[in-house]
């Protein structure tokens, strides 16, 4: 049992000075700042903006070359092509999943990610080798950050034999999410892919996350599946939708409908604002009700040689993407990396309030757009003790 220490002079989400009183890890009493001394056991807050953590709601670990000799990008030009580019990298790759997605993993929770969405690849060539890995990856960084895993049939599911019966044992291992890809494009048999994926994870109450890349009214009436889906098995607010090109191709007259329904049923989506394709619409989304939230998607892998796992930059990318400059719209992308990404993962205990975890963030700006836009040094606690400043974890575990 820890003794009790207050955190003095923050700014909470850019608010008047306060003091928080943190005992046994979580907020217990908070008050205006003090002008008294600080105590030997205070935590001097130095009038920084505070805030709760950043959440990455899409990542793919296992995959990622974070940290090897630098490796020129072969992938492309269609799906099918980065998929089994990908695969013949990572037969190539010598370093185990341990240390490169272990090193990612240290520098996403330095740059203030304690929440996290992990996809992990399952088909019949790895087996259940990845989840096991990320699985172990997880209990050793567990008292720094919630992992939750995801099982991802890259190259098919219904069109890859042998994948449902992985996937099944996964979701028997514990895995928390039931992943889908593409049910149109991938498998050419949407309604299976969806049967499969909706009876299993009702069958083992866990969630569900498909990536969507099907574009234009392909992707739009499998939204309205996915809707159907969620709506007939009672998954309301346990759905996530990542990417969902579709919805930045059409006119918003179209898509107004469905997003309504993505709305009353508590379907999340997933952005990571890419560069190179349509993106969803986000305020006309956010002012429809929709919860959005933000992936760092691949990071440095076989797709892709960016990301960094920042996810202030990611908001900074969304801002960019859609013109977003105004205090508040820069204030709702800072929501969509954090508030909306715990809302999404079905986070409880997340934010701030009394009786929470002390898990926070502490930076040298004055208000939630500059966090955006400056992307500063922050300094990382969890459950009250300082676990990385400066962009580095304290005490790496590799």
């Amino acid at each position: 049992m820890s003794h009790p220490r207050w955190l003095r002079n923050i700014r909470p989400y850019g608010a008047p000075a306060e003091d928080l009183l943190i005992e046994n890890g979580k907020f217990t009493q908070r008050r205006p700042a003090s002008n008294t001394p600080l105590a030997a056991t205070d935590i001097d807050g130095q009038n920084q903006l505070f805030t709760a953590p950043l959440v990455e709601s899409h990542v793919h670990l296992d995959k990622t070359l974070y940290g090897q000799p630098w490796r020129p990008n072969s992938a492309g030009p269609t799906l099918k092509d980065y998929i089994s580019n990908e695969r013949r990298v990572l037969r190539e790759v010598k370093a185990p999943i341990a240390e490169r997605a272990g090193a990612l993993l240290e520098n996403c929770i330095a740059r203030g990610s304690l929440t996290m969405r992990c996809h992990v690849d399952i088909d019949p060539e790895f087996g259940l080798r990845h989840v096991e890995a990320m699985q172990q990856l997880r209990e050793r960084y567990n008292d720094l950050i919630d992992l939750q895993l995801v099982v991802f049939p890259q190259t098919g599911l219904i069109s890859r034999p042998g994948t449902a019966e992985l996937m099944r044992e996964a979701m028997a291992l514990g895995v928390e999410n039931v992943g889908g890809l593409d049910p149109c494009g991938i498998d050419n048999d949407p309604i299976a892919q969806l049967d499969f994926v909706f009876k299993l994870a009702s069958e083992f109450q866990r969630g569900v996350d498909i990536h969507l890349h099907d574009k234009g009214e392909l992707g739009l009436w499998q939204i309205a599946r996915i809707a159907d889906y969620t709506e007939r098995f009672n998954l309301q607010n346990r759905v996530m939708i990542s990417h969902a090109y579709c919805l930045g191709m059409l006119p918003w007259s179209q898509v107004k409908p469905v997003a309504e329904r993505l709305a009353a049923l508590g379907i999340s989506l997933m952005s990571s604002a890419p560069a190179d394709c349509a993106v969803p619409p986000f305020l006309s989304l956010r002012g429809t009700g929709v919860n959005v939230c933000l992936g760092s998607d691949g990071i440095r892998d076989a797709w892709s040689p960016m990301g960094n796992g920042d996810m202030l930059e990611r908001a900074m990318l969304l801002a960019f993407r859609f013109d977003l400059g105004k205090d508040d719209e820069l204030a709702a992308a800072f929501e969509a990396a954090t508030v909306n990404g715990a809302r999404a993962l079905g986070v409880e205990g997340y934010g701030f309030d009394i009786g929470k975890p002390a898990d926070f963030l502490l930076m040298p700006v004055e208000t939630l757009g500059e966090a955006v836009v400056a992307r500063p040094v922050r300094q990382v606690y969890r459950g009250g003790e300082l676990i990385a400043s400066g962009g580095r974890l304290l005490g790496s575990r590799l």
